[in-house]
C-alpha cells in the first residue's frame, strides 16, 4: 500500500461544546497515538459547498488545487491554534502551554514528504500530521505510536472524504445534549443564537447518524453523557473500536502526557462530570429549554435525550 493508504488517521468530530475537546484530551496520553496538540483546523477557503453558510471552512476537510508548490499547500491549512502559538504566542490562549516547536522544520519536513509521494489530498493531509510531530521538540513519545489523532469541530460532515482518503482511518463523533451544549456555547464572546445553535446541532447529529450507517465500524458515535457517567467503560469501548489497547491514561484529560486539572482552555467544558453537565443544562431558563427542544426534538430520541427536559 502507499503512504496515504497505509496512514492511520483518526479524527474527532463534534458540534460546538459537545465534548470534542474533552475526548481529545482523554485520548492524549495513549501510548499508541500521536495526538495533535490543539484543534487540527484542516480547512481552507476552497471548502465551499451547500453547508458553507452554516459551518466555518476552517472546521471542514480541505480542498487543494493541483500543480502548486508544496510550501503553498502548507500555508493553505487554516491551523489557527498551532500557528498562533508558533508565531505570536503572547496573544494565544495556549501561551502558558509548554509547547516547543520548530515551525521552519515542520514546513521543511512537510515539503520533503510531498516530494517523496504522489500529491493527492490525503497525502497532503498525512504530511501535515507527520510533519507536526517530527518538529515538536519537547514531545513526549512512547515510540509505540501507530496512528495520528486530530480534532476539528464539524469535520464529521466530511467523514466520507476522510474515510475515502484513508482506508485505515476512523472518525469519532461526540454528541452531547443540546441544552448543556448551548449553555456552554453562550459563555463564548460571540455565541450563536439558541435557534441557530439548535438547527445546526440537529443537522450535525442527523448527518452523523447517516455516516455511522454508511461507514459502520469506522464512524463511531460516542455520547458525552456516557463518557462522564462511566469513563472507564466508555473509553475502553472506544479504544476497542479504534483498534488500540485500553490504558488507564484514558481516564483523565492530559496534554502532551501531563495530567490536566481541567480541560479549559482547550474547551469551554472545565469539569467533565455528570453533575456539572446537568448543572450547566439548568443554567438555561424554561423558555430557552423549550425552544431548543422544539427544534432538536426529532433527533433527541436517537441519543436518549428525549426525557431530559
Amino acid at each position: 500500500m502507499g503512504y496515504r493508504e497505509d496512514f492511520r488517521l483518526l479524527m474527532i468530530s463534534a458540534m460546538y461544546e459537545n465534548g470534542g475537546n474533552t475526548t481529545h484530551r482523554l485520548l492524549d496520553g495513549h501510548s499508541q497515538l500521536h495526538v495533535y496538540p490543539f484543534e487540527s483546523q484542516l480547512g481552507n477557503s476552497r471548502c465551499v459547498d451547500f453547508l458553507s453558510s452554516l459551518y466555518p471552512f476552517k472546521y471542514r476537510y480541505p480542498d487543494f488545487p493541483m500543480g502548486v508548490p508544496a510550501s503553498d499547500y502548507y500555508e493553505m491549512f487554516f491551523d489557527e491554534e498551532y500557528k498562533m502559538v508558533a508565531r505570536n504566542p503572547k496573544v494565544s490562549k495556549f501561551r502558558d502551554a509548554d509547547f516547543k516547536i520548530d515551525e521552519k522544520l515542520r514546513k521543511q519536513v512537510f515539503i520533503d514528504l510531498l516530494a517523496k509521494h504522489p500529491v493527492e489530498r490525503g497525502t497532503v493531509v498525512a504530511a501535515f500530521f507527520e510533519a507536526t510531530f517530527k518538529s515538536w521538540t519537547n514531545l513526549k513519545s512512547s515510540g509505540r505510536e501507530v496512528a495520528y489523532l486530530g480534532y476539528s469541530p464539524m469535520i464529521g460532515f466530511d467523514a466520507d472524504k476522510i474515510l475515502g482518503d484513508f482506508p485505515k482511518g476512523h472518525v469519532i463523533h461526540v454528541v452531547r445534549n443540546p441544552w448543556s451544549a448551548f449553555a456552554d456555547t453562550i459563555k463564548r464572546p460571540f455565541p450563536l443564537s439558541a435557534e441557530r445553535y439548535s438547527w445546526t446541532w440537529a443537522m450535525m447529529q442527523h448527518h452523523a447518524l447517516v455516516m455511522a450507517g454508511r461507514f459502520a465500524g469506522r464512524f463511531h458515535i460516542v455520547r458525552f453523557e456516557d463518557i462522564v457517567a462511566d469513563r472507564r467503560a466508555a473509553m475502553a469501548s472506544l479504544a476497542d473500536k479504534l483498534g488500540i489497547a485500553y490504558e488507564d491514561v484514558l481516564l483523565h484529560p492530559s496534554w502532551n502526557g501531563a495530567t490536566m486539572e481541567q480541560v479549559y482552555p482547550w474547551g469551554t467544558i472545565r469539569t467533565p462530570t455528570t453533575e456539572a453537565n446537568i448543572a450547566t443544562m439548568n443554567e438555561l431558563d424554561d423558555g430557552q429549554k423549550a425552544l431548543i427542544k422544539s427544534i432538536t426534538g426529532v433527533m433527541l430520541p436517537h441519543f436518549g435525550y428525549e426525557a431530559m427536559v
